[in-house]
């Protein structure tokens, strides 16, 4: 028999086929994942399993469903310290008048470190594996990241502005850059360009943001015709739309993470998935901000890959991939008009594979596939709000919840071991957040 690292043994295995968006639907039954060297390296039912292979840890699931580990795809992970601080505004509102202030006066590095470590604790709680961040300070970010054990792509930020990161394009650059080299070994890092969105970023620095992006093979992630008075400013200035004048720069490429996009024309549709521009859809703070609806039903149905996003717990108010799953599902409904838009499997396929491709890793996560990171969630349906269960990854989208993730995996590491974090202090994370509370309203 051979000698592994871990044996996970579940009632239900879903693998999410990175190949087929609907092979979510595919539980297999009373299966085992096993894990060596922080890869899995089988999935094979449970009396096999038994058979050849041998472990110190065994994990004993029999009322799980084991999921790729999520991948929450567009973060402002360190604004968790902003909180419910300005709710029920419109967007711009939200950011002039309340958060960019907010931000001039209380973000330092001691700031990032104290959200990010809140934002972390709050998402491998919740499942969430991988998460893509914009934000200042991305360094900061990243050792933290890499401290409590999940796995994350720092945005190198970009905006035309002075600010507590940067004060000019080239300090910009210059110090995304030194991030990338600083952190391009770390397995659990991968870094991407985050210029802020075409009202706050000029030609010029985008350019070569494009011909870095190149150079570096990373991706470029961007809020992207969030609202309609962003479109309606850029035609009344520019005469173009936001994505035609990205279009004309060159960005409009499969490196492109293009976030929100509520904002479409069928043209637009189809260029973006004719380029190979990758959705990021943040379903929840669309709604709170009321910046419109993503046309989701008609992406697919044109080709384009969809991912998730909770956007920062500022505007969301929360991290809940579980809640976004079940948002995403059934608000693509109701905009298309067809209650077979955005069923479960696809849901659950735009939380994990779509992420996973978007950020360029779909090679190493985003499926329980034989030679990935072994990055593994593990969802308890025993609860009476889950019973019965007649389709293991219809209550995963529909009516499970971040309270029922018993177990996470991040590349074969146990960060969450029934419900305790195994490299966060979840008590110091609440004595900070007190602390900065007090000193966020004086």
């Amino acid at each position: 028999m051979q000698q592994v690292d871990t044996l996970i043994y579940a009632r239900w295995v879903i693998p999410v086929e990175s190949n087929n968006q609907e092979a979510g639907a595919h539980a297999l039954d009373h299966h085992a994942v096993v894990v060596d060297k922080g890869n899995i390296i089988a999935i094979l039912p449970r009396n096999e399993a038994q058979q050849q292979f041998q472990s110190g840890d065994i994990v004993e699931l029999n009322s799980h469903a084991l999921i790729p580990g999520l991948i929450n795809t567009h973060t402002h992970a360190a604004m968790s310290l902003f909180r419910g601080m300005a709710d029920d505004l419109p967007l711009m509102t939200w950011l002039n008048d309340h958060i960019w202030p907010a931000e001039q006066k209380w973000v330092d590095k001691e700031f990032v470190r104290d959200g990010s470590m809140l934002a972390i604790a709050e998402m491998l709680r919740g499942g969430t594996t991988c998460f893509n961040d914009m934000y200042f300070f991305p360094d900061i970010t990243a050792r933290t990241a890499v401290n409590s054990g999940i796995r994350c792509c720092v945005g190198l930020m970009m905006i035309d502005f002075p600010t507590v990161w940067a004060q000019n394009v080239d300090e910009y650059l210059s110090k995304g850059i030194a991030v990338h080299d600083e952190f391009k070994t770390e397995p659990l890092i991968s870094t991407a360009f985050a210029p802020h969105a075409p009202y706050t970023v000029s030609d010029a620095p985008l350019r070569k943001i494009r011909t870095l992006a190149d150079e570096m093979d990373i991706p470029i992630h961007m809020h992207i015709h969030e609202t309609a008075d962003e479109v309606n400013q850029a035609v009344n200035s520019d005469g173009k739309r936001p994505l035609q004048c990205l279009h004309e720069l060159g960005l409009l490429t499969p490196r492109l993470l293009a976030v929100h996009m509520t904002q479409l024309t069928d043209e637009e549709i189809a260029l973006c998935a004719e380029q190979g521009v990758h959705i990021i859809h943040c379903p929840e703070s669309n709604l709170k901000l009321a910046s419109g609806f993503c046309p989701v039903a008609r992406l697919i149905k044109a080709g384009a890959n969809i991912a998730l996003g909770t956007d920062g717990a500022s505007s969301n108010n929360d991290l809940d991939m579980f809640g976004e799953m079940r948002t995403a599902a059934l608000l693509a409904k109701g905009v298309a008009q067809d209650a077979s838009a955005l069923p479960a499997a696809q849901a659950l396929y735009c939380a994990t594979m779509g992420g996973a491709k978007a950020l360029g890793l779909d090679n190493k996560i985003g499926s329980l596939t034989r030679g990935k990171y072994a990055d593994i969630t593990a969802v308890d349906l025993s609860d009476i709000e889950t019973q019965p269960v007649f389709d293991p990854v219809s209550h995963l989208v529909y009516c499970a919840g971040r309270h029922q993730v018993s177990d996470v995996w991040v590349n074969g590491n146990r960060v969450l071991n029934q419900r305790t974090l195994s490299n966060m202090d979840i008590v110091s994370i609440q004595k900070k957040c007190i602390t900065r509370q007090h000193s966020l309203t004086r």
